[in-house]
Formats: structure tokens, sequence, C-alpha cells
């Protein structure tokens, strides 16, 4: 039998915090802990065949957080632009960014815009963070610039689409939100309709490639009708 890979995987990266609240450490260092473990999931997927990742690291709902915790992310998104944009550019990986940009501190936004031109030609799997991210943020811009560039233009899906942030990604065939929770928390709303959801108790720093690969499994058994 074929082994079926989804071709867009999304993850809902969770439970950082609780993680480290459990080993008795700094939440802040759940964050740490939850990066270095997003880059080996990125390889896991690569490995597995997946063409897009689309990890959920930075909601507009986190943009509330306390201004300590919300700086050190910061921080920590930089130091990581900075890492990734190297070791993607090694693997052949390709770097994205979705969400709204324009809130994230000008020295950030120009990490960002270095990292992705400097893997944009590369053919390897696409890893697109989404970062001050919201799904219905994604909705409201993209009905606004269609009415900022043409008021008069008849909507259909593909049009709309094409002015979503996520307009370059494959709808998700799979979502994992680890932790336990049940929900998908404003993530990739437009994208998401048909998506086989995942959600895995392990907390997203325990996250094995182990663990990984059992939810492959699961996905490859389970039958995707689309409404039909």
């Amino acid at each position: 039998m074929e082994k079926i890979t989804p071709t867009s995987i999304g993850i809902i990266v969770d439970g950082n915090r609780r993680w480290a609240v459990e080993k008795g450490l700094p939440t802040l260092e759940g964050h740490r802990k939850g990066f270095e473990n997003l880059q080996n999931l990125v390889d896991w997927s690569s490995e597995a065949g997946v063409k897009n990742l689309v990890a959920y690291v930075f909601s507009s709902e986190n943009w509330n957080r306390t201004p300590e915790e919300v700086t050190y992310l910061m921080d920590l998104f930089r130091y990581q632009v900075r890492i990734v944009s190297e070791k993607f550019n090694s693997k052949n990986y390709k770097l994205k960014i979705i969400g709204d940009i324009s809130k994230l501190a000008p020295d950030l936004q120009d990490l960002i815009a270095e990292a992705t031109e400097k893997t944009k030609n590369n053919t390897g799997l696409t890893v697109t963070l989404a970062l001050s991210y919201g799904g219905r943020d994604e909705i409201i811009s993209a009905v606004n610039q269609i009415l900022k560039e043409n008021p008069n233009q008849e909507i259909t899906s593909e049009i709309f689409e094409k002015y979503l942030w996520s307009s370059e990604i494959p709808d998700l065939d799979m979502i994992i939100r680890t932790s336990g929770e049940h929900r998908l928390s404003n993530f990739m709303t437009w994208k998401s309709v048909y998506s086989e959801l995942f959600f895995p108790e392990v907390k997203f720093p325990d996250l094995t490639k182990e663990i990984f690969l059992q939810l492959l499994e699961e996905y490859a058994k389970r039958q995707r009708r689309f409404g039909k």
C-alpha cells in the first residue's frame, strides 16, 4: 500500500509555559525549549516528505501577555530568525512569515525580510511561521485590501484567497495542537476547513520524532471525504 503523507501540516505550538512550570523552571525557559524543538520538527517533516509546515508561534492575542514575556519572545524571534536563515539555506528549506508584521519592531521586520529573501529560491520544505497572526485578522485584512484596490470586484473564493497572507500555502491537510487542548484558537481559519485534527497530550517541548511519526501513521488511516 502506498504511504500517504500530508502535503501541508499546521502545528499549534502549545504547552511551553506549562512544561516549564512542571519542570520547576522559569516559564520563559519553556519558550526557549519550544523553539529548539521546533527546529527538530522541521527536520522530521522534511524527512517524512512533507512539503509545507506552518507553525503558529505567536498569535495576535499573545500581544496581551506581560511586557516581560512579549519582550523575551521578540528577542527569541530575533535570535531564531538569524539561526534558521543559515540552517534553512544549507538544507534547502524556504522560510516564510505570515501575520501582521507591521506590529513588529523595525529591526525584526528587517531580519525577517533578509531571511525570507535569502531562502526564497530554495526548493525543499517550506516553513511558514505564523507570527503576530490571527485567522480572523487575516480574513479582515484580505477584505480591506480588496475594497481598497477594487471595490467593485465580484468576490469568488479564488479571488479572495489571493489576498490572504497565506495565499501561497495549500489548504492544511493536518493540524496538530500539542498539550491536549482541543481547539484551533484562530489558526488558519480559511485554510483549515477540511484539515484532519490531532490533539496529542504531550506538551510541545516534549514532542518527539516517534510521536510525530505515530500521528502521521494515524493520518494515513483516516478517510478524507471533503464534505462528499
